[in-house]
């Protein structure tokens, strides 16, 4: 009896005890390779016009299949170059090939919802974007990053807010122009790798002079913009 008669012969009708394990480090492994699921997307995008065939869930569950067996000797190396469906031609009549694509399922809506994700960020930053622009052009202000709502009012002494902000900039040659570069590159910054909204606020730093910050909450990015 080979590896893979072994292998059914254990486990026929019941859940696989690897099941679990398998599911969770799939999961995670795909969760953390976000940014280069992100650049293999934008990558597939910019070459082919975007696709809808997986980017990382097949690599995904070979790797973490293999690891898993590497620690499991009863658990046969069964993986193709052509995929699960080939993989487990011969394991049609057993529960393990459903259990198998139900996890890559899983996966494969986690990709989706990381991209789906990845477009609302772009349309944050193109809307951000958009609104610091348009003020810029309809009368040389900015929009204030804080509040959302009033002008910013930048000078060669301070930029200031009615909503409370307050930046010492003399000496620091800062322009609208210059000020609207440092916004729009620390929120593109931002959006390299994280795919929630960030968010400005003013911080004392150890002199207590204020400074404007831009930071994410769910990423722990932080960087100074004025």
């Amino acid at each position: 009896m080979d590896a893979l008669q072994r292998h059914r012969s254990l486990y026929k009708g019941t859940t696989p005890p690897w099941k679990e394990t398998y599911r969770k480090r799939c999961v995670e492994r795909l969760k953390n390779s976000r940014s280069r699921l992100l650049e293999k997307y934008r990558q597939m995008s910019d070459s082919t016009g975007g696709s809808k065939s997986s980017l990382l869930v097949q690599e995904v569950m070979e790797v973490e299949w293999n690891a898993l067996q590497s620690t499991n000797q009863s658990l046969p190396s069964l993986w193709r170059k052509d995929g699960i469906k080939d993989m487990y031609t011969d394991m049609q009549e057993y529960d393990e090939l459903a259990i198998l694509e139900e996890i890559q399922q899983e996966l494969l809506s986690q990709e989706r919802s990381i991209i789906e994700e990845y477009h609302k960020s772009q349309q944050y930053e193109e809307q951000y974007l958009n609104v610091v622009v348009d003020g810029m052009e309809e009368n040389g202000k900015l929009i204030c990053p804080v509040c959302h709502v009033n002008n910013l009012t930048v000078n060669s002494h301070f930029t200031s807010c009615p909503c409370g902000l307050y930046i010492n900039t003399v000496g620091r040659n800062i322009t609208p122009e210059v000020l609207q570069h440092l916004l729009e590159a620390r929120v593109t910054e931002h959006m390299e790798d994280c795919l929630q909204n960030p968010i400005f606020s003013v911080a004392s730093n150890m002199d207590g002079s204020p400074n404007l910050m831009i930071s994410c909450k769910m990423c722990d990015y932080l960087s100074i913009v004025l």
